[in-house]
């Protein structure tokens, strides 16, 4: 049995890629490993959104040369964004490289290593594919890993944002057919899973590249229907797709969980025309106010970039404002570096100084820290159902699950209660996690043994 290390950097998107890796390549009998050191062959799946994001990969394909010295027959490959965008010259710049693929060619790897064993070649693959196949899952039944599955729907985007490298290093916007999508999930609901996240660079897009699907609330309405399934929540969205439509999804289906990720980026209108984001200030609170009126419980977190080509001091206070009045539970926030092939690089100056950069990101986040202890604070007192997940990195004993609201959990209790909806006490809260208490633990020990849900 042959051993495969994968590490894995950026989003959910790339996690449940590395998922697919480990599938394919089991046709080969590699199963995975925890340390590159046991590999036989070494995987880097990576990310390009953000510099700091590139740079780790070098750093890292740096480190794996002394094991290729010491390790005969060591195969080391590198896939992802930054595979798709730098392409050869990641063969040329890393001698100790023996594959690359790009972000549509998971489906080649047993090919790829399979011409590494046998020829010694170092191939390369970065097409493009106009057909959807390429993001099935090989080999029939989907693995699942706990209580929570992720589900690819779509990958690339339209939109084309000035300062965003996805449609450069994942193409163009491609769903699947629905009846693939409705058919790995109630596999993966047979098989124990009881909440799904549906995944795709634009996933509110759902379906407009094709003539004939179903558009993206009318997906999430078949899927609320399947049996067995409790909860659904989805990833990425962009503000223009928000549409009524996908709002009063939120109000009439049971299962679609009260959270929504919704990048706003800048809360500047100057800002946001020089990011070509194709909505105003106005407009994108608009749409949260909707949001909000239909489902008032709703929990809201976005994306914030600070120091953006030509942002001023006043552009910046306008994000600060735009924190202050949305009030989001939860933000990621990063410094602007400009990436290759975009907009933004060929039409404005980098112009803002790093360490102005760094302390905008301060305030950013210093601001929504005091927004989100405040926010969950307020949830002290109150009974929540989680999806526990598993046994809690924080303390020996607890045990963690999610809100439908998507706010992390941490309970004492026994791991046996592991893929089950359970109500807790929120005892205590901090700004990135809630601490809570078991309500009736003989109760539902006795009601998780027969099969059902406390």
């Amino acid at each position: 049995m042959k051993k495969l290390y994968i590490q894995t950097y950026g989003c959910q998107m790339n996690q449940h890629d590395s998922e697919r890796i480990v599938q394919v390549l089991g046709r080969l009998d590699y199963q995975p490993t925890d340390s590159p050191e046991h590999a036989d062959l070494i995987l880097l799946n990576t990310c390009s959104v953000r510099d700091k994001a590139e740079q780790k990969v070098y750093s890292a394909l740096g480190r794996w040369r002394d094991l290729k010295e010491e390790k005969r027959g060591l195969i080391i490959g590198a896939g992802g964004c930054v595979a798709q965008q730098e392409g050869e010259l990641l063969l040329r710049r890393v001698p100790h490289l023996d594959l690359v693929f790009g972000t549509h060619n998971i489906h080649k790897l047993p090919e790829m290593v399979e011409q590494v064993e046998t020829l010694g070649a170092r191939p390369i693959e970065l097409a493009f594919y106009r057909e959807p196949s390429y993001m099935e899952d090989p080999g029939g039944k989907p693995q699942v890993h706990g209580p929570r599955a992720f589900v690819t729907i779509m990958q690339g985007c339209n939109n084309v944002c000035s300062f965003c490298i996805v449609p450069y290093v994942r193409g163009r916007e491609l769903s699947r057919p629905s009846r693939n999508i409705i058919r790995e999930i109630r596999e993966l609901t047979r098989s124990g899973v009881k909440e799904v996240m549906l995944l795709g660079q634009n996933v509110n897009s759902y379906g407009k590249a094709g003539s004939g699907e179903l558009t993206f609330p009318e997906l999430l309405t078949r899927i609320n229907g399947i049996e067995g399934l409790e909860r659904i929540r989805f990833t990425t969205s962009h503000p223009q797709d928000l549409s009524p439509e996908l709002i009063e999804a939120y109000a009439t289906l049971e299962k679609l969980c009260e959270h929504l990720h919704l990048p706003v980026q800048s809360g500047s209108d100057s800002v946001l025309h020089r990011m070509r984001r194709g909505y105003t200030r106005e407009a994108y609170l608009e749409k949260i106010y909707r949001l909000r009126e239909r489902c008032p419980n709703i929990a809201l977190s976005t994306d914030i970039i600070a120091g953006f080509a030509g942002e001023t001091e006043a552009e910046f206070a306008e994000t600060l404002a735009i924190l202050h009045q949305v009030e989001y539970d939860e933000i990621y926030s990063f410094v602007y570096s400009p990436r290759p092939h975009t907009a933004a690089v060929k039409l404005y100056r980098d112009d803002v100084p790093q360490e102005v950069k760094k302390e905008r990101l301060a305030q950013v986040q210093r601001l929504q820290n005091e927004i989100s202890l405040r926010k969950n604070r307020q949830s002290v007192g109150t009974v929540e159902e989680i999806l526990v997940e598993g046994p809690s990195k924080l303390r020996r004993g607890q045990i963690t699950g999610r809100t439908r609201t998507n706010k992390i959990v941490n309970v004492m209790g026994p791991t046996m209660l592991s893929g089950s909806l359970t109500r807790v006490r929120i005892t205590g809260a901090s700004a990135n996690s809630l601490l809570g208490e078991l309500l009736k633990v003989s109760a539902m020990a006795s009601t998780l043994e027969a099969g059902g849900i406390a």
